[in-house]
């Protein structure tokens, strides 16, 4: 199971998607459920931006 793409192109619309919900976790703060947000969609978000870099097409 593949947890990241072979392309550019589709590796930065994961990552844009993992950093959009950073933002609403990060928006929420405030409750519970935004600090789990957060914390999973930014270090999803950290790892998947360490696997972009890697991609050279």
């Amino acid at each position: 199971m593949k947890l990241f793409v072979d392309n550019r192109r589709d590796g930065s619309r994961l990552l844009s998607s993992a950093l959009a919900f950073s933002f609403v976790g990060l928006i929420r703060i405030d409750t519970s459920w935004g600090r789990v947000l957060f914390v999973a969609a930014g270090a999803l978000s950290l790892w998947w931006w360490l696997c972009y870099r890697k991609l050279t097409h």
